[in-house]
């Protein structure tokens, strides 16, 4: 009873305290309804679900979710062999596992970390390409869809991430060379689009290499789009350094810490809190930044579905195939958006209550 009292009070000052606001929000529960009503209608009610004929969907008024079904493999594994795509559910089962270990607090020791990813790397490599084992070599021009998009967006935060932070401090350096070296590359690779990038490291780079030497097109890609993901993350990092109060360097400087146990123990993990709804932004851009290797060839899960769309048979049910992507691209950004905010008020839960007196940072 109280808790239908407390939501009436609220409902009656937010949303029918005058007449303006009644009428407003009675049209608005209106359009909300009807919109609501009507894509129950389409993707629920009046949805096919299973058909191997395309026909059946054309003549229902709902959506055609069947299609989704007849082409799941295509848009999820791309150009990889079909007899050999339980190589790539394996590797995705194994990528999964290793990353929710390492999002979990108690696994955040050196000691756990390192091994699991040494030892992670090398077996899904193992089963992407093949070779050893009796497996089948398959080159990583036929990798493609959800595992080559997860793929690309990993490599790009792992090796990203720590070069932002070197740029970070090096554009706050007090020693000019690193400082103007700093400023080139981020202005530098900031300043031109990332199909620029992706060109100039499948089309221009290879160029500059000796005659007989040659780098993997995957690799170059994946090292272009992560140093472009450094320059954004760098400024955001940058600005997280700027927020921490001087007084922790004066601190650090009585403490007798010299600048990388300054940096590693006390600055940076501030630097990183104060930021870390920004870069949550970036390392999600970044996901979705992977879409952009259509440009070069590569069958990323978004380039695999443009490709399904080819059949004549289904095409027409274009709408619920990139809502299909769609699901799968907020599946992944809400997930770690909801992570980062759970590790910010983990942070937050560990500080200090407002009003005491707060040291240096551990």
């Amino acid at each position: 009873m109280m808790l239908y009292n407390e939501l009436f009070l609220w409902a009656r000052k937010r949303l029918f305290s005058s007449l303006w606001q009644t009428v407003l929000t009675l049209a608005l529960a209106a359009a909300i309804a009807w919109v609501a009503g009507g894509a129950l209608r389409w993707g629920i009610i009046d949805a096919v679900w299973v058909a191997d004929d395309p026909a059946v969907c054309r003549a229902a008024s709902g959506a055609c979710w069947a299609v989704i079904g007849e082409k799941y493999r295509p848009i999820l594994f791309g150009l990889y062999p079909y007899d050999e795509q339980w190589r790539l559910v394996i590797a995705m089962v194994i990528y999964v596992i290793t990353v929710a270990l390492s999002l979990m607090p108690r696994c955040w020791r050196r000691s756990i970390l390192l091994p699991l990813w040494l030892l992670t790397v090398p077996l899904m490599a193992l089963l992407l390409a093949g070779g050893p084992f009796g497996l089948r070599p398959v080159p990583s021009s036929e990798w493609g869809g959800l595992p080559l998009t997860m793929l690309l967006f990993s490599g790009t935060v792992i090796l990203g991430m720590p070069v932002s932070m070197l740029l970070a401090l090096g554009r706050r350096s007090a020693l000019a060379f690193y400082r103007s070296l700093s400023v080139m590359f981020i202005e530098g690779l900031r300043g031109v689009p990332l199909i620029t990038i992706l060109f100039v490291a499948v089309n221009v780079f290879p160029l500059f290499l000796p005659t007989g030497v040659e780098i993997n097109k995957l690799l170059r890609v994946v090292v272009g789009i992560a140093l472009f993901f450094a320059c954004y993350q760098a400024e955001v990092i940058r600005g997280g350094l700027q927020a921490v109060p001087r007084g922790q360097y004066e601190a650090a400087t009585v403490l007798s810490l010299n600048y990388w146990q300054t940096t590693r123990h006390i600055i940076l993990p501030q630097a990183l809190r104060i930021c870390l709804p920004a870069m949550t932004n970036h390392v999600i851009a970044a996901m979705k930044n992977t879409s952009f290797v259509i440009i070069i060839g590569m069958f990323d899960i978004f380039t695999a579905a443009n490709s399904v769309m080819q059949d004549p048979l289904w095409r027409r049910f274009y709408v619920e195939i990139y809502l299909f992507i769609c699901a799968v691209y907020l599946l992944f950004g809400f997930t770690l958006s909801r992570y980062a905010l759970w590790v910010e008020k983990r942070i937050d839960a560990g500080r200090r209550p407002e009003g005491t007196h707060q040291g240096v940072a551990s």
